[in-house]
């Protein structure tokens, strides 16, 4: 069983008479004759039977055609995939990240990616998960990576890793002096620096109200690294995702494990493997076996 047998029987299936099926295929009508002839020996069934006003599907040829139809676009698939292979990505992708992914996962294996794909142009912008997936579900970028779940249900995402939120307080502060884990709750009686709609806010917010107190929001920033800085100057303490703290040693702000910490899982998030170009998935591929975890 080959793909022209495939492609052949289908065509039929669909115009129903071998004059146009050749015509549309190219070919003339005893070499798709032949094509369906070996088709149907291989699958040891009918599949066509010709009539007065062309061909007809018989049982079998019935249940097979969708059947064939799936097959005859992996084949595709692979067939492109190996083309692609044998040839080097070029051209623009657009990537956008959340800003602590561009910042603390990506530097390293950007450098990697642009050193090898060398004919590929790559734009790489930041902005926070709401705006990231409405952009990549309207076609303005290729690939997005932000954080899961989606809200637009058309798109495909790939899970890369899952972490949780840790707390960041000034060097000295009380709760880095008991050397324990803390709870959610009294992190949330702390002055708190919070980026606005982040799920650390959710969490600080849920807890305080089940424990009966209201959240003290010192201040309102628009990126994690503004809360780590005005965490080191004194101004209150923050929920930071863990990535960006995997380095972490001394400085002015110390951190702290909190027990039922908020987690985010983070993704690669497309609308879909033929919206992507042969660079973006190539980026995609990449991304995937230097990030996921």
């Amino acid at each position: 069983m080959n793909l022209d047998q495939l492609r052949a029987f289908i065509m039929l299936a669909e115009r129903r008479t071998f004059t146009e099926a050749a015509r549309r295929l190219g070919l003339s009508q005893p070499t798709l004759s032949r094509q369906v002839q070996a088709l149907e020996e291989e699958l040891g069934a009918k599949l066509l039977v010709r009539t007065p006003r062309g061909v007809s599907l018989t049982d079998s040829g019935a249940r097979f055609v969708s059947r064939a139809r799936e097959a005859a676009e992996v084949l595709r698939q692979g067939t492109e995939e190996l083309h692609e292979l044998a040839s080097m990505p070029r051209g623009p992708v657009s990537l956008g990240v959340l800003p602590t992914v561009g910042a603390y996962a990506l530097p390293d294996v950007m450098g990697a990616f642009v050193a090898q794909f060398k004919e590929v142009r790559l734009a790489l912008s930041e902005a926070h998960a709401p705006a990231l997936e409405e952009r990549v579900a309207e076609g303005e970028v290729d690939l997005v990576i932000t954080t899961l779940p989606l809200h637009r249900l058309e798109l495909v995402s790939h899970k890369l890793w899952t972490e949780s939120y840790r707390l960041v307080v000034p060097r000295g502060h009380r709760l880095a002096r008991q050397r324990r884990q803390v709870a959610l709750s009294e992190v949330a009686s702390e002055t708190m620096i919070v980026v606005p709609g982040s799920a650390a806010e959710a969490a600080l917010r849920a807890a305080a109200e089940k424990g009966g107190l209201e959240l003290r929001v010192g201040l309102l920033v628009d990126h994690a690294e503004s809360q780590r800085r005005m965490v080191e100057r004194g101004v209150g303490v923050a929920l930071l995702p863990a990535i960006m703290l995997r380095d972490h040693q001394g400085g002015l702000c110390e951190v702290v494990d909190v027990r039922d910490a908020p987690r985010r899982v983070v993704a690669i998030v497309h609308r879909g493997e033929r919206s992507l170009t042969y660079g973006a998935r190539a980026l995609k591929r990449f991304l995937l076996e230097r990030l996921k975890t």
